[in-house]
This record gives structure tokens, sequence and C-alpha cells, in this order.
């Protein structure tokens, strides 16, 4: 299921991690070459990325909310 970003903030080891409507998180990671987020690495770039949606495995699973 799709979700909207709300917002976002970085967890115990300083990885970003984006905070989901639904109230489920999910890691935002900028790993290259597996995976290329630069967005994540500013604050002009996370901001321009809120109201994008991600799938949430863990709505499809009918997982309890993160937050």
């Amino acid at each position: 299921m799709r979700q909207p970003i709300a917002g976002f903030h970085r967890d115990e080891e300083q990885h970003w991690v984006a905070e989901l409507a639904c109230g489920h998180c999910q890691h935002v990671r900028h790993d290259p070459p597996w995976l290329e987020r630069s967005w994540v690495t500013t604050a002009a770039g996370r901001a321009s990325m809120l109201g994008f949606e991600l799938n949430c495995v863990k709505c499809d699973q009918g997982a309890p909310k993160d937050l």
C-alpha cells in the first residue's frame, strides 16, 4: 500500500527514516551504487519529498503503527 511521507527523523545509527502518514516508519538511505537517494542528504531534499508516496509493506501486513 502506498503511503505519503509526513516527516523524517534519524535513528540511533543516524540513518534517515521517513515517517509515513499511516504511522509506520521506513529507512530512506542514500547508499550508492545500490540506492540512489541523494535527496535524503539535505534538508531541502527531504522537504521536497514530503507527500511523496512510498510502498508501505507494514500496512500490507497489517502491522501496528510505529509512531
